[in-house]
């Protein structure tokens, strides 16, 4: 494995930091800064996705060219998200451009294809993903939102639960009950209808922190054109099986994780410890952030070893869920320094300044403190969503441990 860059790959990492030090704001890139989870504030992360996809394409890289991604290799990838995480980008919002746009590019009709993918790219359409239900969260093949044929339509009655920005959403994707007979999963059929549609109700679920990015969706008699499937009736547990690959993959845990934990030192650099000086300069502490930087590390090169693979085609296989553990249990075991290097300036709620149009009185402790307390609350659920990490571990076993 050589992880040296070569020279065209350093004239790509330097087209892409110019990029970015023209075009993105201190807006967006505050924005960037009080992301409390993986979503970012969807007005930024909209403005940000328009300046990519206009100036530069670069809205879905990984999409196929002829649908408007790139060609980009790999390591190309890694270098943009390396770049935007230094840069502090807001994250683009993923449900259509890196969920049900591959899917489409890869399962849908050319009609579909051809109406539905340029809008997503656009921000036209914004897709949010209604599968979790109350009951069937890890067990999704348990899911009982029914949808019963009436010639051309389904008619579907139930409720989504966990449904990130739905109250943002003119789109769904969603895996519905067609058929309860023979095996749970031979029943459900992935389909796509218009949050506009009469009869469907959208309920915030407010977080812990105050903040809402999930939502309860439900249907009453909701009446839906069959035209909205994708791939087969009664088929849409292989379409889901699909889609998942793009949810768990790709994610570049490093990059972010780096420049989490250098936040963490310049707190900590900042912030008193027990003994009088400095946090960063006590003992116990400087061991915690070692531990940390080593086991980051290791998630690099262990990340490095499956685009290694990938550029290779080969299939990572196993390594993808070992990344999937350790890069979200580093996320949260950072997380846990940042609000420990921050002491009792991580008490205060500061809902104003969490807002990237807000403008706050006054702040308790430095700007740089405001979303570390909600960052590590929302950080907990990391090792649920996207395939919890107990699944993740069976995956391990079965293909690894043959067991």
């Amino acid at each position: 494995m050589d992880i040296s860059l070569s020279p065209a790959e350093q004239q790509f990492r330097e087209e892409v930091r110019t990029f970015l030090a023209e075009n993105l704001t201190e807006d967006l890139r505050k924005a960037g800064r009080l992301m409390t989870s993986v979503f970012a504030d969807y007005e930024a992360a909209m403005a940000w996705q328009k300046i990519l996809h206009e100036k530069k394409g670069w809205a879905a890289p990984h999409w196929p060219k002829k649908f408007g991604g790139t060609d980009w290799t790999v390591m190309q990838h890694y270098i943009y998200g390396e770049e935007c995480a230094k840069a502090e980008a807001p994250n683009l919002l993923p449900m259509g451009l890196q969920m049900l746009g591959p899917l489409l590019c890869g399962k849908g009709t050319a009609e579909q294809q051809q109406q539905l993918l340029p809008r997503i790219l656009t921000g036209e359409d914004f897709w949010c993903q209604g599968y979790s239900e109350p009951g069937s969260g890890s067990d999704l093949a348990s899911l009982a939102c029914k949808a019963e044929s009436d010639g051309d339509h389904f008619v579907i009655n139930g409720s989504k639960i966990w449904t990130t920005y739905a109250h943002f959403s003119n789109k769904m994707f969603c895996l519905v009950r067609t058929d309860n007979t023979g095996k749970p999963q031979q029943g459900i059929t992935f389909l796509l209808l218009d949050m506009k549609t009469p009869g469907i109700t959208v309920d915030p679920i407010i977080s812990f922190t105050g903040e809402h990015e999930q939502n309860q969706v439900f249907f009453e008699n909701v009446r839906v054109p069959k035209s909205g499937i994708v791939g087969k009736e009664n088929d849409g547990w292989t379409v889901a099986k699909y889609l998942l690959e793009f949810e768990r993959g790709g994610n570049a845990y490093g990059p972010r994780m780096r420049v989490a934990i250098d936040k963490v030192k310049r707190i900590a650099s900042r912030e008193s410890g027990s003994l009088g000086g400095r946090l960063i300069d006590e003992p116990a502490f400087r061991n915690k952030l070692a531990a940390a930087e080593i086991e980051l590390l290791a998630v690099e090169f262990s990340e490095h070893r499956v685009m290694a693979a990938l550029t290779h085609g080969q299939n990572p296989g196993a390594a993808a869920s070992m990344l999937k553990i350790r890069g979200t249990e580093m996320s949260q075991k950072i997380t846990e320094l940042a609000v420990e290097a921050l002491g009792w300036h991580a008490l205060p709620f500061q809902e104003e300044a969490l807002d990237p149009r807000g403008k706050p009185e006054y702040l308790v402790g430095h700007e740089d403190g405001v979303p570390v307390a909600s960052h590590y609350f929302n950080t907990r659920a990391a090792s649920i969503y996207g395939g919890s990490n107990e699944i993740q571990r069976n995956i391990i076993a079965k293909m690894v441990l043959g067991l």
